[in-house]
C-alpha cells in the first residue's frame, strides 16, 4: 500500500464509544497547528454512515466549520438520527473537542431510484500521465520555500494530485480562477461505496480555496493571507472508484469582504460527473506592519 494510505484509512475508521457516539483521532498530518478541514468532514460523514442502512448512500452534505480543531486531541462525533424515511435518511453530526463544537454537519442519504439524467461536459485538459505531481512540483522549488513548510511537503501523501497548470509557489502571477487537478488514491481499490464517499469528501477540501487566491497572485507559502474554510457543501451523483484518476475542476466566481467563494466538479476520467462541491473560505489580508 502506498505511503500514508493505511494511515489515512485508519484515520477514517472511527472508534464507537456508545450508541451514536464515536471518537476519531485529531492527528492527520496536514498541518501541525489545526486539523485539516477535509479530515473533520470525512470523519463526520463516516460517523453518520455508521448509523445508516447499507442500501442508502449519501447524496448531499452541508457543513459549517465553527472552531479550528486541535490535532493533539481526539474528536468526538455525536450523531443525531434526525429522520429515517421510506427513501431518505437524514443525519446531523456535531464534532466536539474540549466540550466545544468545532464542526456541524448535516447529511442526507437516499435509496437508489431511476430518473432522468443529464450532466455538464468535463473540461478538455491534458491527461494525468503528461503532468508532474504537486509533490514533485514543490520539490523543484524547495530552496525557495520557507523551511517551516518543508516537513509538510516531504511527508508521505496517500492521495496523488497532478495540477494541470501549477503556479510558482513563491511568486505566483495573477491568473484566472480556473483550477484543474487530477486526483486519485490507488489504495481505495476494494473499499466500500461508503468509504469511497468518505475518501472523496476528505480530498474535496484540499486546494479548493486556492481557486479564489489565483486571480490575486496569492498562495499559502507567502504567508500574506489568513485563510480558513468557513463552510463546505458536497453532492454525490454516482458510483465512485477513487483508485482511478478523477478530474477536480474548480473555479471561484467571487471574492470580496475577506471571503472567497469556490466551486468544484469531480469527473471520472471518462467524463462522468460523480460529485459537486461548493465552499466559502476566509481570505483576510495580514497586516505585516
Amino acid at each position: 500500500m502506498a505511503d500514508g494510505a493505511q494511515e489515512l484509512l485508519d484515520l477514517l475508521d472511527l472508534e464507537p464509544l456508545d450508541k451514536d457516539l464515536f471518537r476519531g483521532t485529531g492527528a492527520g498530518g496536514e498541518t501541525p497547528t489545526r486539523i485539516y478541514g477535509g479530515q473533520v468532514i470525512a470523519q463526520a460523514l463516516a460517523a453518520a454512515y455508521r448509523t445508516v442502512p447499507d442500501d442508502r448512500l449519501c447524496h448531499s452534505l452541508h457543513a459549517y466549520f465553527i472552531r479550528p480543531g486541535n490535532p493533539a486531541m481526539p474528536v468526538i462525533y455525536n450523531v443525531d438520527r434526525a429522520r429515517d424515511g421510506g427513501s431518505f435518511t437524514t443525519r446531523r453530526v456535531v464534532a466536539i473537542q474540549n466540550g466545544k463544537q468545532i464542526l456541524n454537519l448535516s447529511c442526507s442519504f437516499h435509496i437508489q431510484e431511476p430518473g432522468w439524467e443529464h450532466q455538464h461536459t468535463m473540461p478538455d485538459v491534458p491527461a494525468p500521465e503528461t503532468l508532474i505531481s504537486r509533490h514533485e512540483h514543490n520539490l523543484k522549488h524547495m530552496d525557495r520555500i520557507p523551511g517551516v513548510f518543508h516537513p509538510d511537503i516531504l511527508r508521505p501523501r496517500p492521495i496523488e494530485m497532478r495540477e494541470v497548470a501549477p503556479r510558482d509557489p513563491m511568486t505566483p502571477e495573477p491568473v484566472d480562477d480556473i483550477n484543474h487537478v487530477w486526483i486519485r488514491m490507488q489504495a481505495a481499490a476494494g473499499q466500500s461505496p461508503q468509504m469511497q464517499h468518505v475518501l472523496l469528501a476528505y480530498v474535496s477540501d484540499y486546494g479548493l480555496m486556492g481557486s479564489a487566491l489565483r486571480p490575486h497572485g496569492l498562495n499559502w507559502f507567502q504567508r500574506s493571507t489568513m485563510t480558513a474554510s468557513l463552510d463546505h457543501a458536497m453532492w454525490f451523483h454516482g458510483p465512485i472508484a477513487f483508485e482511478d484518476w478523477h478530474l477536480y475542476a474548480m473555479d471561484a466566481p467571487f471574492s470580496g469582504g475577506a471571503r472567497g467563494f469556490n466551486r468544484g466538479s469531480i469527473f471520472t476520467r471518462d467524463g462522468r460527473l460523480v460529485a459537486s462541491v461548493a465552499q466559502e473560505g476566509l481570505m483576510r489580508p495580514l497586516d505585516k506592519a
